[in-house]
Formats: C-alpha cells, structure tokens, sequence
C-alpha cells in the first residue's frame, strides 16, 4: 500500500462514524504484516506536511505494533516484520526523534525502548556510535534522548548482565560532562536548557544506579561532575517563567532539574558514601565522598529548607529527598556534628510546620475529601509527602540521638498544647495542636518505652487527646481518633478512660465529616485488638457494623477491610447472626471495587487492594463460622458469582483469595452442591492455560471435591471428573518443560484418589502408575521422588496384588523397589533419614509395604518377602520414634502455652472459651488454631517442602505440621502390620515359619517390640473412642 492510500485509512481510524472507523482498522489489521508497512508507517509520522492527528494515530498504530512484533514472545517464533525492514526502521528512527513535536516523541521513544531491550548490542552496533557522534554534533538533544532510553535498560541490572553500560559509560560520559559544562555556564538559560540537564542527570541516575562505573572512582573525574551537581543544587531556580498553578510548577523543567540533582547525590550517599555498607573495593571512594562531598551537601540542603522557612516555594518532592538525607546523616557522627547547631532551627522552624495541617489540607478536606483520604492512606503518596519524611526525621531522631533531643522535643509540645488550652476558641491555635499530636502519634513506639513519659502517656491522652473528639474543627477529631488508636495497646489504670475512648471512636464513625470516619474506624481495630473485655463492644455491634458497611459503601480502602477481619477475628463464632449479612455486604462492596476498577482505564491501586481485601474478609468470616455448616448453604449464593467469575482469567490478580474461599465453601459445606461442582471445570482449565504456579492452592478444593463427594466424582459423566483429572495429571507430570517443584501437587492428588476411592478405580492405576513411573525416571528434586513413591506404596495399599502386576507387566518392579530401598536407606550427615521425613511419608510407605506381606510366592518370593518384612519394621520403628518425638513437643508447647494463660488470665472474663487459641492466631500462625481444621492441615501439607532437601536442615522430627485427614487415619500402621501377619501365619504357616527363621536376633526383637506395641495403640485407640463419645453425649445434652 502507498503512503496516499495509507494515510487515507490513518485518517479513517479517526472518523466519528463507527462503521467507518471499524473499516479502517481492519484494513490496518489486514496490512500491518505486509513489506515496507512498518517503514511507510514511520515515513507518514516524520512528515511535517501531514495532517497532526493522521500522525498522531500513526504513531500510535507504529508503537503497538513494533511492541507486539518486533521481538516475537516465543523464540521458535518466526519474526512477522522482514529484517530489512528493522534494518531501515533503526536507521531511521534516531534521526527524527528529536524533530518531532512532543507528542509524537513520547510514541518513538517507547518503540526505541522495545527495539533497544531486544536488539542492542548484539543487533545493533551502530546504536552507540550514533549516539557518541551525535553527542558531539548539533543533534545533542536527540543523543540525549536515546542515551537515557539505552542507559535505563541497564538501571535494575546486575553482575554480568549490566557489563554493558559501562562500555557506554566509558565512551559518552565525557562527552556528557563537556555538554554539561557548557549548559552550566550558559547566562539565563532557557526551559530548553533545563530539559537537556535533565536527561543528563537521568543518564547518570541510571548508570550508578546499583554499581558506580569505575570511571568515576577517579577523583578528578568524579570532582568535576560533583562540581556541576552541587552547582546545579546551589543555583537559585529561575524566576521568570515559573507556572502559578501548583501542580504545573512543581513539574517544571528548573524544578526537575534541582529534583533529580538531590536524588542523585542522596543515591551516592546513601548507597555507596556510606563505609559501613560498603564492600572493600568501593571504601576508598567512601571515604572520598565523605571526606569530600557529604557535609557540603548537607549544608546546600539545610540552605534550600531555609527557603520554606521564609515563606517560599519548594516542591514536596524535593522536600521529601532533603529531609531524607538529614534522617540519614542523624546516625553518622560527623554528619551530626554539623547538623547540630542548626538542628533546633531545622526541627522547631522547619520540621514541625510541615507536620501541622496546611492551607492545601483544608482545601483538600473541604472540596474533596475522599482524596484527602485517598492521600493520607496511600503508601506511594507517602514516598513524596514532605509531612511523612518530617515524621520520619523525628523519629530517627529520638531513636538515634534521644537523650539530647526527645525532652526538648516534648517540652516544646507540651508547651503548644499549654498555648490551645489556655486559649479562647477563636484564638486556639488548631492547625499547631493537630501538629503536635500528629507528632505525639507518631513517637508512640519511643514514649510506651521511655520513663518519665511512658507513666504520663494515660494522663497525656485524657487531657490532650479526648477533648478533641468533641472538637469544633473536624481534623481535629480526625487526629484523635487516629492517636487515640495508636495509644489503645497501654495499660489504662481507669478503665473508664479506654472505654471512654472506645466509645468515641465508635461515634466517631457517625461523624459529618468523611475523614473522621475513616479514621476512626481505623483506630477501632487498635481498640478491638486491645479490647480486654468484649461486653465493652457486644452491646454495639450490630451499630457498627451498620456503621462500618456505610463507610465502605464511600470508600474502598483496605485498611477498612482490615479492620472488620480484627472484629470478626475476635469475635468469633458470636458473628455467624451477621455473617450472611456481612458476607453479602462485602460482595457488593467486591464488585464495586472490580467495576470500577475496570470502568477506568488503569486499574485503581487503592480499588484493587480493596477488593483483595474484602475476599480475605469473607475467607475471616467463613472460618469464624466454620462449626456451624448450615451457614454455608445459606452463604453460597451470594459467593458463587465471585467464585465462577474470578477463577477466570478475569481474576488473576485476587485468584489466591479466591481459591480459599472455594476451599472453604467445599470443606465446610454439609454437602458439596451441584453449583459448587461446576467451578471443578474452570480450576482445570486455569491450571492447564495459566495457573500452575497456583497449583498447591488449587490443590485444597480438589481435594475436598474427592474426600468429601466421592460418589459425585465417581459416578457423574457430564462433566467426567475422573477424565477431567486424568487430562489435567498426565499433562502436567508428562511436561518437560515444568520443573519439579511445580508438579508436586500432581502425585498428591493421584494419593487422594487412591486413598478415597479405595476398589473402586481399579481402571485408572495402570494409567497412574504408568505416568509415575515415567516422571520418577526424571526428577531430581528429592522430595518429588518422595512423593512419586508415595504414589506406588498409595497404590499398593489400594490392591497390592493388581498394583504389583501393573509393575511387572511394565517391566519395572525390580527398578521401582530397588530405588525405594535405596532412598529408605539413604541417610544425612547428622544420621537421620534423608527422605520420607514426615510422618505421614513414613506411614504410607509402611501400609504399601505392608500390603505387599500376604501375596503367595508366586508374585513375592521369599526373599523378596524377607526384604519387604524387614524395611517395614526399620520404618515402624522410625515412625514410632517421630510419632513419640512431636507428643513430647506437643506437650512442651501446651505447657508454654499454660504459663503464657496464667499470666494473662485476668485478661480472660470467663473460662469457657477457646479465646486463647484466638489469641494465638492472632499472634500469628493462623495454622495453629484448632477451628481451623482440617483446611489450615491442607494448606500446610500442600506447600512445598523444598527446605527439607537441605542436608543441613534440622533432622526428621521437623514433622510440624498436621496431616490431610483421609481413610488412612483410620489405620493403625502398627495394628495393620501385625494382623497381616497373623494373617500370613494363618493362611501359610510355611512360609513365615521361613521368614522367622532367617531374622537374626535384631529383627526378631524389633517385631516383638512392634507387636507390643501393637496391643498398647488398641487400648489407645478405645479408650480415644470412648472420650470422643462421651464428649459428644455432653455436647449434646449441653445444646
């Protein structure tokens, strides 16, 4: 196609007739891969004389197309663009970068970007002898512009991979330096001077990034780019030309350019200017830069902060970077030698308005106060915010340097809150009270620890804090809401002063002005975690959660979320009246974080994050609940749309959340419902198209759908499970391009079935074994051979006589159990076994050899027999020894956890709860809480246990886990052991007589100890039956 006829079809795309404009992208779709299109493309762009928009949509259609194709995904992939076309594409595109306007630039320089990640240097070696000749010649700006695209390549790169850059370093650094010595020098130089000091300080950024290139550990070199840095910091900004609007001045050229100066001297500082981080090699230059550079920079920042001293103009980020190399310099005692005599100018003049509420906070919270929310709570707005780099000064520098500077810091707060208190209303200072209390909060963690202000901190909050929950001024609310809740934790030696603040908090949540809400419901997590007796928050709980589903309905915010799970947390069961309701409030409010999160372009970080939030909120709920099953049926319709939809590609991003609740919904169900069934198909299809890696987490709700709807797996034909499973297992075990690690769930779910569906899926073990064996042949991973064996011995508890034939008809079982031998044999340098390290591994090894015992001699011979009997007993021995190992620890945790109860006993207002368990998962490892069941064992069982296969690693009583419940519990190893062969005894007397006779004195003990202990697990098991009754018989006398 010509250029006339292309840029007709350009010009189409941008009709208002959509016909039109579907016409024309369909031609472009149609020609995009035909010769010389790409460089027509490129050709209608450059062309001054051509309509803008047509080169507008050009340039578009160019970038997303070189982003697609220029460099094909796949290796084996055949490039769809010609490489004489590349060829002219990279001649061409450096010359008319930097002669198009802005707006088209922006488009060239992201395809440079592809181009440059794909082909330099191996495929483009004119690249950076273009950009070194240019840098020389009148087209610097263009140089520049590719030189920053080219060394940003190479910013995150390490060891070998960033060799590279410094080749680049090495040829355009000094001719950088000279172009930067002549712009500096250059008498009221323009904006355009500015944007050309800015790419070179961004080309520098990117090349020390994480190495400095060792051309610059020459000092003379070094000094004369520190001598244009310090001066490019020193220099005043330019007034003429400075925007009024705030948001255009702060991205002003000048601006920048004092912005990315201050960045790179702190990167220098703080990565390679300090000698306590840094390796041999770069000490010198350390030292040279301390001795050198670190004061006089100090110096040059204090001078810049004077500016907002007195009244003028610096951009927050730039107030953030200052403050950040004085928080840093606090530690280093030269640092603070000369920071000192300026340091109460600097913290009482400087630090202390920044953290007091400002014009822009007014405005903000009266024209738009869901962003002053937004603002305050987003972790990014605190990388910028002048107010959290002020905070953090404060606190590096009571941390650091306390015992000078905490009490003069107190007493100067003490002495604003004496000022407000002694004032009249109109004359109270608020925005310096909101100040100090900001700073009171944000030194929480030093004042609960410090004498004589931690026995102050209940007096402080009573009479500084709690008034201002009923204060005229909203931010004023809001900031003791959020203070109080930092101080919920200390021990109130009133009650009546907690609970006082509890219940403003609380009402704070009813307050007319959004960010006191938002606050408040923040600070009732603190008050809920610390809450000694609930009867405090009992009476107003539906209220607040009321209250709470309001505030989300406004906001979406995962601290919210957060808060609610602390709730449910601590109030356990007493939430299943709310849970259906709660439920359905945190589905409505997931889809209104997902739809709006989709309605705008980018997703929104904050609407993500909430909705992450709010399914790890129902997964709260749902545990909370999870002895009351008939909830479950009830909860079910509200979730199953989340559910159906997210285990799509739709839910990538919250696919974990969701997988927990599947696994709860398919655990704690009485049933597992037909509805429930149609998200097995959607889980399969994930794993085989794009969720491997979540394969242990998919693995829980296949496992309930197995265990706990066996007859449903069994029987139903459309959709086939059984097939489905068979496809899935076999696609993933026979990939080779899967590493071990990723499979492991594979030949769990294969023991699964076996163990579930014991005789009754005798079709499928010659399948399964068959893809075992061929995968066992090629795994290196240890604890896969592990579980690959696993399946064999699963396999022979399953129907030892049908298995051991699959073995031998595949010509494998001398090559199967001479590796099973050989791995039971196996031990680490400390003695202890080096595979089958858990007591499980150890108990399904021990059934599928016991299984084997009572086969004739035909398919075991003697020997053979004599082999299987004694591993067997070494193995029963071993899990009897693992098994008495984790009750001794049990007990001695049990006993810890006693001490810890006595301690806190006063805290407790009755006895009958299971609180303290709360209270442990609450600490932490949520896995440890009995309500969790069954689930949290899964979660467990099914991570990866990579850790193990270190040869250091602690020995085989690391078995901390709780086990899958399955049939298998149900049998004794030892009990199994020892009526099998009585059983052999029985049916063929001869041939034990023939295996007695040949153990030797070692082996006959180990059996009689085996037999004993036999007996003494039947008494065990009775009597565990007979608690387990009368347990039940109390319960339900009790209900």
């Amino acid at each position: 196609m010509d250029l006339q006829n292309l840029a007709i079809i350009l010009r189409g795309a941008l009709s208002p007739n959509p016909d039109e404009r579907k016409a024309a992208e369909n031609s472009l779709n149609q020609f995009q891969h035909t010769p010389q299109h790409l460089v027509r493309l490129l050709q209608i762009i450059v062309d001054g004389s051509c309509d803008m928009a047509v080169r507008q949509v050009a340039s578009i259609h160019f970038k997303n197309f070189v982003a697609k194709n220029w460099s094909p995904h796949d290796p084996a992939e055949q490039s769809k663009i010609m490489p004489s076309d590349k060829e002219l594409v990279r001649q061409n595109i450096l010359i008319f970068v930097a002669q198009v306007p802005s707006l088209l630039r922006v488009q060239l320089g992201e395809c440079i970007k592809t181009m440059i990640h794909a082909d330099y240097p191996e495929q483009w070696p004119t690249l950076l002898p273009w950009v070194k000749h240019n840098l020389q010649d009148q087209q610097v700006y263009g140089a520049l512009f590719v030189l920053r695209i080219l060394s940003r390549k190479y910013e995150f790169k390490s060891d070998e991979e960033r060799a590279p850059v410094y080749h680049v370093v090495e040829e355009t650094f000094p001719h950088l330096l000279n172009i930067f010595n002549r712009l500096v020098q250059i008498a009221n130089p323009s904006i355009e001077v500015a944007d050309l000091i800015k790419l070179i300080c961004k080309i520098f950024w990117s090349s020390i990034y994480l190495e400095i290139p060792k051309q610059l550990f020459d000092p003379n070199v070094f000094n004369a780019w520190m001598v244009l840095f310090l001066n490019m910091l020193e220099r005043p900004v330019p007034v003429e030309g400075q925007p009024a609007d705030p948001e255009l001045r702060k991205s002003w050229g000048w601006w920048k350019v004092k912005k990315w100066t201050i960045h790179i001297l702190n990167r220098l500082y703080t990565r390679f200017g300090d000698l306590k981080l840094q390796n041999p090699d770069n000490k010198a230059f350390a030292q040279m830069f301390q001795k050198g550079y670190a004061g006089k920079i100090l110096e040059c920042h204090l001078n810049l902060l004077n500016v907002i001293r007195a009244g003028g103009y610096l951009p927050d980020r730039v107030i953030n970077l200052i403050l950040q190399y004085l928080s840093n310099s606090i530690s280093k005692s030269n640092m603070y030698s000369l920071l000192q005599p300026r340091l109460d100018t600097v913290l009482f003049e400087i630090i202390f308005p920044l953290m007091c509420f400002s014009d822009n906070d007014q405005k903000l919270w009266e024209e738009d106060p869901h962003e002053y929310v937004r603002k305050g709570y987003d972790i990014i707005e605190d990388l910028y915010s002048p107010r959290t780099a002020a905070m953090d000064f404060v606190s590096e520098l009571v941390r650091k340097r306390g015992k000078e500077n905490l009490q003069k810091f107190i007493l100067f707060i003490v002495e604003i809150f004496k000022r407000y208190e002694e004032a009249a209303p109109e004359y109270k200072p608020y925005r310096q009270k909101d100040g100090a209390l900001l700073a009171i909060g944000a030194l929480c963690d030093k004042l609960k620890q410090t004498e004589p202000y931690k026995s102050e901190l209940e007096r402080m909050l009573v009479q500084h804090v709690f008034p201002e929950f009923i204060s005229p001024v909203g931010h004023l609310r809001a900031k003791a809401a959020w203070v109080a809740g930092q101080y919920a934790h200390i021990n109130f030696s009133d009650p009546n002063n907690f609970r006082k603040a509890l219940h403003s908090v609380v009402n704070g949540m009813r307050d007319p002005d959004l960010p006191v809400r938002v606050d408040s419901v923040f600070a009732l997590r603190s008050f809920v975690e610390a809450c000694k007796d609930l009867n405090e928050v009992r009476p107003i709980l539906p209220q607040l959660l009321d209250e709470f589903f309001k505030l989300m309905n406004e906001v979406e915010n995962e601290d919210l979320v957060f808060t609610l799970e602390t709730i449910v947390d601590k109030f356990g069961e007493e939430m299943a009246p709310y849970a259906i309701g709660l439920c359905q409030n945190l589905a409505a409010a997931f889809w209104k974080c997902i739809n709006s999160s989709e309605a705008e372009e980018e997703a929104d970080d904050a609407g993500a994050l909430a909705a992450v939030g709010c399914l790890r909120a129902i997964s709260t709920i749902l545990e909370s609940v999870n002895r009351l099953p008939h909830l479950f049926m009830h909860i079910e319709p509200t979730l199953l749309p989340i559910m159906r939809r997210m285990l799509t590609t739709d839910g990538q991003e919250v696919f974990e959340e969701v997988l927990e609740i599947v696994s709860y919904m398919t655990f704690f169900s009485p049933t597992i419902s037909v509805d429930m069934w149609s998200l097995w198909p959607l889980m399969m299809e994930a794993l085989a198209d794009w969720a491997i890696d979540f394969f242990p987490n998919i693995l829980v709700p296949l496992d309930n759908y197995i265990s706990r709807s066996t007859a449903h797996f069994l029987t139903c034909k459309d959709p086939d499970y059984q097939q489905s499973l068979w496809n899935m297992i076999s696609s993933v075990m026979g990939d080779k391009n899967l590493e071990d690690s990723d499979i492991e769930s594979a030949p769990k779910l294969i023991q699964v079935v076996f163990q579930h569906c014991k005789g009754q899926v005798d079709q499928w073990v010659e399948p399964y074994i068959r893809i075992t064996i061929e995968r066992l042949r090629r795994t290196e991973k240890p604890y896969l051979k592990c579980l690959l064996v696993q399946v064999i011995a699963d396999a022979l508890f399953y129907n030892a006589p049908l298995t051991l034939n699959i073995l031998q008809k595949l010509g494998v079982a001398t090559e199967v159990f001479n590796l099973w031998f050989q791995m039971l044999g196996e031990t680490k340098k400390s003695g202890t076994r080096a595979n089958f390290k858990r007591e499980q591994d150890k108990k399904v090894c021990c059934l599928g050899l016991t299984s084997l015992l009572p086969l004739p001699v035909d398919q075991l011979p003697g020997e053979a027999l004599e082999r299987v009997f004694k591993a067997t007993l070494d193995l029963l021995v071993a899990y009897k020894d693992q098994v008495a190992e984790a009750a001794k620890e049990d007990e001695a945790e049990d006993d810890d956890d006693m001490n810890g109860l006595q301690t806190d006993e006063d805290d407790d207002e009755d006895d009958g709860s299971d609180k303290e368990m709360g209270d442990d998962a609450e600490e932490g490892d949520e896995a440890d809480s009995t309500r969790l069941q069954k689930l949290a064992a899964q979660a467990k069982a099914f991570r990866s246990h990579d850790e193990d296969e270190d040869d250091d690693s602690d020995d085989d009583f690391s078995d901390d886990e709780e086990e899958l419940q399955s049939p298998l519990d149900e049998v004794d190893p030892f009990i199994f052991f020892v009526e099998t062969i009585k059983a052999l005894q029985a049916s063929d007397p001869l041939r034990f007589q023939s295996l007695t006779q040949t153990l030797d004195f070692h082996y006959q003990a180990l059996a009689n100890g085996v037999a004993q202990h036999a007996e003494q697990r039947k008494v065990e098991i009775e009597k565990e039956k007979m608690e387990k009754a009368s347990a039940a018989a109390a319960a339900a006398a009790a209900s």
